[in-house]
């Protein structure tokens, strides 16, 4: 049963039973000082309001809720366990079931107070790594057979301090090794590893009572879903900057992923996607401006590496990442230069192509529209352009000079398309189908909005094939939703990435709140949040699903469904769908793009389940060159299997990718989309064969 604390009896709390003096919170340090202010106080409950009132689902702030927020907020502080100790979790403990009394009466000093305890424990940690470095990396003896642990998520807390210095005697060991191995000269690690934990001992020494609050208020916030939190006013006026574009990026959305920041997806067309060098699940662990040194990143927030990335146009930011591909084999890096630049319209625009297909003795023209975004020109529209751009009025055109081609059926490429607008997937969905409702937001009162085509008549009738992939996202799950409820299109390729959510922003006194205020329906009443939209055929995945989606958030609101708007006639496709996975399967069972993407994702989900990493030179080199030489197996299979000439190392790879980055392969060289492109054509030989019959 709980217990109502009046403020002075937690200040009694705070400096005895639940905060035990240590000898390091005995001395004088930076963060002596930093307590909440008022406008903090009140802005914690107008989020608190705000969330009762507002928030989709209007869950209760309970004691599961608080409960919640103490283990997501160590989490947040400290993800792989390695700068509390067992008795600062204990000490915390007494207030596992208070968080919600708290927020509630606006009492920000829980959060505070451990806050400040871990930039304690991480002043700490970063002195003992100092004092490593300080005796010369060349005392390590990497002759010893030892491991770290990588993965310390669910890994008990160190019991006391010595256990952590053993921690860190293998973390600092492990970093050395990493360098060594990359060809660094010892002096040169030494120096940069000194300079990489006294700037992490400087940027703690900088830590504001803001940093601390946003950290507090989202732990709490970020148990009702992933996309609803809060802004400090600094990053409530980098988040305006960021929609007018006033300062440019890199196209890429990010995410926190433990002490990396990882990439999520690159916006099509973006500098990120036109430099071909990085993928989603890479993480990032430094960053440089220019030819400036390199800024180690891990362990630093979101928002600040999001400062880092972002910059004037046409200057270039320098990455370095460990791809998703070396996930296990975390000591090879690769540095990314990239040029900062706004996307431009044009570049996102949809664009056609005329892929042709042998199929059962017969020549076949399948026209492909290939759609980035789900784009239109805001400005042009309201002024009243009769030209502005827009995906429908594009498509519409495409689509045009593709029937006066006389194609035998369509494709629409939606791989890699993250959503836009929501106007454009509800006119783009007209196109196709004669009149009707093409996506249902429900909001947190229960309300339902239809939006729907008004328009009677299809410009489209043809046969048609939806391609898309795990980076799918938002505006391409409602068209590609849609044309699977209304039968009107085959939906090929990968499950979709599961973003069903709406958000608004909502000023406070102090920052703003981003809330999640509706979820998105299918007009079939599916929700396309978490599941996304599942295929009628499966391609091997690009991407770890666990990794890499809306349902690898934590606290991402569940799959669920409302009543129907439509109740479509018989499914088209459904008498030959057997018939077309079999004659699918048997194509790609050896087709060497298809193998080798599902080969890929299996050596990566092999890899990731190894949890360790040795800190014996030998054993990490072979370890090394294991992985490295599975992955140029994999490849040079590919390569054969094609005819091309095998590479006698994986960085080839990348410079023969540099090199044909202008070369836009035909749509025949595309394995997937060529293989969309039969499915249709099985599809319409089958479905011939019955009517003649």
């Amino acid at each position: 049963m709980k217990r109502s604390l009046s403020c002075s009896a937690l200040a009694l709390v705070l400096t005895t039973s639940v905060l035990p003096l240590t000898h390091a919170a005995a001395r004088t340090n930076p963060w002596d000082g930093l307590q909440p202010d008022r406008e903090q106080t009140v802005a914690s409950l107008n989020v608190v309001e705000l969330l009762k009132r507002h928030h989709y689902n209007k869950p209760p702030l309970n004691d599961a809720r608080s409960s919640q927020i103490f283990d997501d907020y160590l989490k947040s502080l400290d993800p792989a366990r390695s700068y509390f100790t067992a008795a600062d979790i204990a000490s915390f403990e007494p207030w596992r079931y208070r968080f919600d009394d708290y927020l509630k009466s606006g009492e920000l000093q829980p959060g505070f107070v451990i806050y400040k305890r871990q930039l304690e424990r991480m002043q700490e940690r970063l002195d003992f790594a100092l004092s490593l470095l300080d005796q010369g990396v060349d005392k390590f003896d990497f002759s010893r057979d030892e491991s770290l642990q990588t993965d310390r998520e669910k890994a008990p807390w160190a019991a006391d301090n010595k256990a952590l210095d053993e921690l860190w005697r293998k973390r600092v060991k492990d970093e050395v090794l990493r360098l060594k191995l990359a060809g660094k000269e010892p002096k040169a690690i030494q120096e940069l590893l000194s300079k990489r934990y006294k700037n992490q001992l400087a940027r703690l020494a900088q830590t504001r009572s803001e940093d601390i609050f946003q950290a507090y208020i989202n732990a709490f916030t970020q148990t009702y879903d992933p996309h609803t939190n809060y802004l400090s006013p600094e990053n409530a006026e980098n988040f305006d900057i960021n929609m007018s574009l006033s300062l440019e990026g890199i196209g890429a959305v990010l995410q926190s992923d433990n002490e990396h920041v990882k990439v999520v997806r690159l916006v099509p067309a973006g500098p990120a996607d036109k430099s071909k060098q990085l993928k989603p699940a890479d993480r990032i662990i430094g960053v440089a401006q220019g030819d400036k040194e390199m800024v180690d990143v891990v362990g630093w927030r979101l928002d600040e590496v999001v400062k880092l990335i972002r910059g004037p146009k046409d200057s270039v930011v320098r990455l370095e990442v460990i791809p998703a591909s070396n996930a296990a084999n975390d000591q090879t890096s690769k540095v990314v230069p990239i040029t900062r630049e706004a996307v431009k319209l044009e570049e996102q625009a949809a664009k056609k192509s005329v892929l042709k297909l042998e199929h059962d003795g017969h020549d076949y023209k399948l026209g492909v529209i290939e759609i980035p975004a789900f784009y239109l020109d805001f400005k042009a529209y309201r002024g009243g352009d009769p030209n502005y751009k827009s995906t429908t009025r594009d498509v519409r055109k495409l689509l045009s000079e593709l029937q006066q081609e006389k194609v035998d059926g369509v494709v629409i490429d939606l791989r890699n398309n993250g959503g836009g607008s929501l106007q454009e997937a509800t006119e783009l969905t007209g196109l196709f189908i004669d009149q009707g409702p093409t996506v249902l937001v429900r909001n947190s009162d229960g309300r339902v909005d239809v939006l729907a085509d008004e328009d009677q008549g299809t410009y489209y009738k043809g046969p048609m094939a939806v391609l898309v992939n795990r980076l799918s996202a938002s505006a391409s799950e409602i068209f590609a939703g849609a044309m699977q409820d209304y039968h009107r299109a085959l939906i090929l390729g990968g499950q979709t990435f599961g973003k069903g959510t709406v958000q608004t922003i909502q000023p406070l006194n102090h920052g703003e709140l981003k809330l999640t205020l509706a979820k998105f329906y299918r007009v079939s009443g599916q929700s396309t949040q978490h599941q996304g939209v599942l295929p009628d055929i499966a391609y091997p995945a690009i991407v770890d699903v666990k990794e890499i989606g809306e349902s690898a958030l934590p606290a991402a609101m569940p799959w669920d469904r409302i009543a129907p708007a439509i109740q479509p006639a018989g499914d088209p496709f459904r008498p030959f769908l057997a018939q077309l996975k079999a004659l699918h399967e048997a194509r790609t069972a050896k087709n060497p793009d298809f193998e080798f993407t599902r080969k890929s994702l299996e050596l990566s989900q092999q890899l990731m389940q190894n949890t360790e990493v040795s800190l014996n030179e030998d054993k990490r080199k072979a370890q090394r060159n294991d992985i490295e030489g599975r992955q140029l197996a994999l490849e040079n299979a590919r390569r054969s299997a094609k005819g091309e000439a095998p590479l006698k190392e994986l960085k080839d790879e990348e410079e023969l990718a540099d090199a044909s980055e202008e070369d836009k392969l035909p749509p025949e060289k595309d394995a997937f989309l060529a293989e969309s492109g039969r499915i249709l054509l099985d599809y319409l030989t089958l479905n011939s064969a019955v009517a003649k019959h």
